[in-house]
């Protein structure tokens, strides 16, 4: 099919947004071995979704670990993202007023991967019954993919549309003691951090960390380009 495009300029890190953050906290915390739980990963999507940009998490996540080792008591170890969300918060606030360099970098993946990504979901979707449409609607985008790799932000917001309607569907399938499992579950991890976050910042997770468990109890693919490694 001819030589591959161009591979098109997007700000540096963009999709490694999640593996960025988990590295991160991973070595500020001293633990590579440490997993993220749920919770920590439906914090990362809230922060992504409200724009929080890269730099300002990881600048958070230090400013947060430097504030427990000063403290001569530590009563606890830090064993969530959680704990740096209030400084995470304060240093999105303060890059918000400062004008932030254009660095551009090539996509983090091939064309080659984009499609593979995309086959490999669409199959996944094709498998469940009920998600016949989205699916068609994912082979329409993986279509048009080698126009689309030109315009990853556009790939992106075509994906996280299909997302949405997947997690509806999921919704309306859901049962209510199955709501109400996870929302126990979320709660009990929630609780140590209710003071740490305003009630924005509360609503945002709960949202995430309810999709993410719905879409990950239905057996069902992320679809967005932030899930492609």
């Amino acid at each position: 099919m001819g030589t591959e495009p161009d591979q098109v300029a997007w700000p540096s890190n963009y999709f490694n947004y999640f593996t960025e953050i988990e590295e991160h906290f991973q070595k500020v915390r001293g633990t590579a071995l440490f997993l993220m739980s749920p919770l920590d990963w439906a914090l990362i999507e809230t922060w992504k979704n409200a724009g929080v940009p890269l730099d300002a998490v990881l600048r958070g996540i230090d400013a947060a670990f430097e504030k427990w080792r000063s403290k001569k008591v530590k009563r606890q170890s830090v064993n969530s993202l959680a704990y740096c969300a209030q400084a995470v918060l304060l240093e999105a606030q303060v890059m918000a007023g400062v004008v932030q360099p254009s660095k551009q970098s090539e996509a983090p993946f091939t064309l080659e991967e984009v499609r593979n990504y995309l086959a490999q979901n669409i199959a996944e979707l094709s498998a469940i019954p009920g998600y016949e449409e989205l699916a068609a609607g994912l082979e329409r985008v993986a279509s048009e993919s080698e126009t689309l790799y030109q315009d990853l932000e556009q790939m992106e917001q075509r994906l996280t549309a299909l997302e949405e309607k997947m997690v509806a569907v999921a919704r309306t399938r859901q049962s209510e003691e199955d709501l109400f499992r996870v929302r126990r579950e979320l709660e009990a991890q929630l609780r140590p951090y209710r003071g740490k976050m305003s009630a924005e910042q509360i609503a945002m997770l709960e949202k995430q960390y309810l999709e993410r468990t719905l879409l990950e109890t239905c057996g069902l693919p992320r679809l967005s380009l932030f899930y492609l490694h």
